[in-house]
């Protein structure tokens, strides 16, 4: 009961902590997603088609959903763990006798919910540009889930990591950032040559957003099933280190 009710709570104060200033970290990256689409939308809307018959916007729009969902659920995580080392406030939360699953289970809960209420608003404002489909809306949330899952504990792993805010930049400038843009968001990697699809298909984000596409027009550019397997055990993989790491303590423990 003990854990369940610390749980609760630190999950309260993470979701608490990014939605009181909800205009940087929810309206902030709703509007670069939103200039995204007017500007790639304005300029090749109208030269280009994928997958046959889908016009560019309406392909782009999932790929700006995920993409934002991805960097917010990210930054949640990260960014909270970093600055409570640095203002020194990550002490009361060690004082607790919450256990390692607790603060699993808070930091990547919150920051899921994070990326998803990015991922909703910048879906609600991009339906003023293009008819939305659904095909296969189970693929949607399955992949919004994981994806914004998996992006929160490689997060969690990151605000661990870093002590100060200039280690977390290097981790988002030169990971997360052009894993994310390499990803397919702003083009169909059926398109690339052989060699550049290779290399594509070896980036994970890549199946995250494959495979959210695919929930809105019933084609990708590999088996959704595939996707899902990567991304689930990507997930996997990441949580588990992810635990071990505030299990023992790593960075945070003296």
């Amino acid at each position: 009961m003990v854990w369940a009710t610390g749980w609760r709570a630190l999950l309260a104060k993470e979701v608490l902590r990014f939605w009181k200033v909800g205009f940087q970290t929810i309206a902030a990256p709703v509007l670069t997603a939103v200039l995204y689409l007017m500007v790639f939308s304005h300029v090749l809307d109208r030269h280009v088609t994928v997958y046959g018959s889908i016009s560019y916007t309406a392909f782009l729009v999932p790929g700006l959903v995920m993409m934002s969902l991805l960097q917010s659920a990210f930054a949640n995580s990260s960014s909270s763990l970093i600055q409570s080392k640095i203002m020194g406030s990550l002490v009361f939360v060690l004082l607790t006798p919450l256990s390692y699953w607790g603060w699993f289970g808070a930091y990547v809960g919150s920051s899921a919910l994070r990326g998803l209420v990015v991922g909703l608003g910048v879906f609600a404002v991009t339906v003023f540009f293009v008819q939305p489909s659904f095909v296969a809306p189970v693929w949607i949330a399955i992949f919004a889930l994981l994806g914004s899952a998996l992006l929160g504990t490689l997060g969690l792993i990151a605000g661990l990591w870093a002590e100060k805010f200039d280690q977390m930049a290097v981790f988002q400038n030169f990971l997360v950032m052009p894993m994310t843009f390499l990803s397919g968001v702003f083009y169909s990697t059926g398109s690339l040559p052989s060699f550049w699809q290779k290399i594509s298909h070896m980036n994970p984000f890549f199946y995250m957003i494959d495979g959210f596409r695919y929930g809105f027009f019933g084609l990708s550019d590999v088996s959704p099933w595939l996707s899902l397997g990567i991304v689930g055990g990507a997930w996997l993989a990441v949580s588990a280190l992810a635990l071990y790491l505030l299990r023992i303590g790593y960075k945070i423990r003296g």
